[in-house]
This record gives C-alpha cells, structure tokens and sequence, in this order.
C-alpha cells in the first residue's frame, strides 16, 4: 500500500476519478475528516443515528452542523449535487446526511418534509428488525412494505431524500422499489449470490435496483464480504462480478467503515433499546466482536489502493470512474434536489 497519498481532487471535471464513499459509520472528528481530505475523497454519506427519536436525531443533526463549523476547512455539508460539486471544487469533502434507520420519523409522514429540511439527503427504511415501514433483513417472514411504508417512499422521492435498503428486507426492497418513482440506493451490502449472508441482497432485488436506475455500494466489511475480504484483489474481483450480475453503471463502493467505533457503539448499532438480550447483526455468537480493520483497507486514506487495483483486475478507465464516484455522483443528481427549496405536495 502507497505511504505517499494523492492530493486532494479539487474539482469535479468530467474524465477525472472521483472517490464516493456511500456509507460510512465512523465516530468522525478532525482526524478522519484529514484522513477523508488525504484520500481525496469527493464525497462521503454519514451515518447520524440508528436507534434515537426525532429529538436524539435533531440533536445528532445540530452535532453534525457544529463539526462542519469547526473543521469547515476541510468539510462541508451538501444539500444538493451542485453543492458536491462546489465544495469539492474548493478542495474540501462533501458531506452527506444520513440515517440507517427511520426511526427518526417517529410515524410521522411530515417529518420526512423536516428532516429533509434540516439537510438529511439518504435514509435506510429499516434497521435490524422490523418497524412501520416494512421488515429487516434479519425478519423472518418479510411482510413487505407497509402503507405507512408506501407513504413514507413517496415522500422521500418527492422532498429529494435517498432511499436506503442496505438492512431491509428482500419483500420490503422489492416493493420499495416498485413503488419508488426515483432511483433508488443499497449503500452498503454485497450479492448475496456471492456471499450468502442475510445482510446481502438477492439478484432479484439487485436486477430491480439497476432495472430502476439505483446503485449498489460494494463493501469490503469482513462479515458480509467472506473470502472477498481477504486482500484488496479479492475485493476488486467481487466488484467485478458483481459488475457481472447488474452491469457497471449500477456498482459504486460503501466502505461501512467504522473508524473510532468501540465495541460499546457496536453494541448499541445491534440492539439500541428494543433487546435486553445480546444481538450480533451481521456476526453471530462464534464471531461476537468489532472486526478489525481490514490490512489493505484500514482507513479512507486507502481509497487510491482500490482504484489501482480495479485497473490491475482488468477495469477499462471509463468503469474505474464509475465505480469509484462516478455512479454514486449521477445517482445524487438524479436523486437529490435541484434546491433547498421543497416542491409541493400535490393533492
């Protein structure tokens, strides 16, 4: 792996690789932002909550905005694609607000308005077990997306909000996307065809994500990535068969790093308030632990290692671009709004 990492990208032309990353989980302070900066990182989505109400989310929001005020040389946080854009055009990473869950709501269909409102750009419609919105992927039986669920969708696609099925269930994700009008994203998972994990998506729901335009993030988390975690190479050949099963314009990377997360986060992320039992999410009671960082992936710094070895497996530079930021970036255009300001609700 380089010592030596690239300068930041500083704008956002057409034939350049750009680095997205669209998931990550870290307890972020200025030595990740550096670590993003030093990556060249574009653009990254964060996670701001899995479990908390819509105060313990407001308050993770109101936390979000005093980091970009204080590290503001080195992030900023984007509402819109134009906004990547700007700021990774002066040298800094774009930010992008998110949940992995939508507790957040409360079972309120206007708070989506709101959230959306205080800059919230992607959210996962469920956790690690079922809510109103539909069912986790750990649900045995998936009962599909609710009417609740329907509503929420049409919403998130109305106020310019991504959907999340990274932890959803395969009924829940194929009826969301059914029922999406825009694209619609899996930020972190990989085929379960692959590596069967329930965490991993069917081909079914991975053929109606691309069919409707969405995209997949590849993730190297040793839980859900099997052998394909193993060495950089062997993650390049799972990008590259997945590549396979929907096509190039629907793979980009979702690292679901967790750098400074302690086994105190991970216990929280698998069992928040509703289990007074152990949960293990993607591990199991043989392999309980926080995975330890990946050798040829310990941090966002070893972004430019992954697009050298896409090229070493055989990648043409047009699919290089793609997967590494290229796809998430159309994706955001697509999905994201034009502005700040909501369209209305039609009657």
């Amino acid at each position: 792996m380089p010592t030596t990492w690239p300068k930041p990208r500083p704008d956002l032309q057409e034939n350049q690789v750009h680095y997205v990353d669209g998931l990550e989980c870290s307890e972020f302070d200025r030595e990740v932002f550096t670590e993003l900066r030093e990556g060249g990182l574009t653009c990254v989505t964060v996670t701001c909550g899995y479990w908390g109400d819509a105060l313990e989310s407001m308050d993770s929001l109101a936390a979000w905005r005093d980091l970009a005020r204080d590290n503001e040389d080195l992030i900023g946080i984007a509402r819109t694609a134009a906004d990547i854009e700007r700021i990774a055009a002066e040298g800094r990473t774009a930010i992008l607000l998110g949940f992995q869950n939508s507790a957040f709501l409360a079972g309120r269909i206007r708070f989506v308005e709101l959230f959306a409102d205080l800059g919230v750009r992607v959210a996962q419609l469920t956790y690690n077990i079922q809510n109103d919105i539909g069912a986790s992927c750990y649900d045995d039986p998936d009962s599909g997306l609710t009417r609740f669920g329907r509503e929420v969708v049409a919403e998130m696609n109305r106020v310019g909000m991504a959907v999340d099925l990274s932890h959803v269930g395969d009924r829940t994700s194929i009826e969301a996307i059914e029922h999406s009008t825009a694209p619609v994203a899996i930020t972190h998972a990989n085929a379960a065809s692959l590596v069967p994990h329930r965490r991993n998506k069917s081909d079914e729901v991975l053929k109606g994500l691309a069919a409707r335009g969405g995209v997949l993030g590849v993730s190297g988390y040793r839980n859900i990535s099997g052998p394909y975690a193993e060495s950089i190479d062997a993650w390049a050949e799972m990008v590259a068969r997945t590549v396979d099963l929907i096509g190039v314009d629907h793979v980009g990377i979702g690292t679901d790093l967790g750098r400074k997360v302690t086994f105190e986060h991970l216990q929280w992320m698998r069992q928040g308030r509703w289990s007074a039992r152990p949960q293990y999410g993607a591990g199991s009671a043989s392999n309980p632990g926080k995975q330890p960082p990946l050798p040829w992936f310990p941090d966002t710094r070893a972004f430019p290692a992954k697009e050298e070895a896409l090229r070493r497996y055989g990648f043409d530079e047009q699919s290089v671009a793609a997967v590494m930021g290229g796809n998430w970036l159309r994706f955001y255009a697509d999905v994201l709004p034009q502005s700040s300001d909501q369209p209305s609700r039609e009657e």
